[in-house]
């Protein structure tokens, strides 16, 4: 939570910065590339012993089609959760249809339904190995424009994780893990 609050602050300072540097101009060329970047807190939540509160990373790039559509990926850095008997490591990537809409000259909603593929390093007990997946995931958030080219994100995002560790450890029972990766962030996004 110190690092969120250390990162509102800098988006706050960045805000102030850029609204004095450079007017809105509301008749900008919606189309375009984007990178952008979320840092956030991640809940890890299942019938299993990998509940976990912990900070994740996500890189982004994406194409917007007009104001309202758009093409998204990135990377994500989910971390080390779980405890010294039963612990594991996720990342992936993602691909995800964007959909905005307006409700001022600066502030929009925003859904993302996609893709996410992940690999999951498992440690049980001493036991260690990898699983790939693939899973759903939904999210929303709310974007502001301190500049045309600048936006400010906060988002939730929930993706439906299935941490299934038997074809990692096969001599250990109940190794199905249902789990959902909650992650609420916030972000940036710098258009081209």
């Amino acid at each position: 939570m110190k690092h969120m609050k250390t990162t509102l602050a800098g988006i706050i300072a960045l805000t102030a910065f850029g609204a004095n540097a450079q007017s809105y101009d509301e008749n900008i060329d919606e189309s375009g590339f984007y990178v952008g970047g979320n840092y956030g807190y991640l809940r890890v939540e299942g019938e299993d012993d990998f509940d976990d509160d912990k900070d994740v990373w996500q890189g982004l790039l994406g194409y917007r089609f007009n104001e309202y559509f758009a093409l998204e990926g990135s990377i994500i850095d989910f971390g080390d959760y779980g405890n010294d008997v039963a612990g594991a490591s996720t990342d992936g990537y993602t691909a995800a249809l964007k959909g905005s809409f307006p409700i001022t000259e600066r502030l929009s909603i925003y859904g993302k339904l996609g893709q996410l593929w992940s690999e999951t390093e498992y440690n049980v007990g001493t036991f260690s190995n990898d699983y790939d997946d693939e899973s759903l995931f939904v999210g929303g958030g709310l974007s502001y424009a301190v500049t045309p080219n600048f936006l400010i994100n906060a988002e939730y995002t929930v993706y439906d994780a299935e941490l299934d560790a038997e074809s990692a450890v096969d001599d250990i029972d109940d190794t199905n893990f249902e789990t959902d990766l909650k992650q609420a962030s916030l972000g940036v996004e710098y258009r081209f």
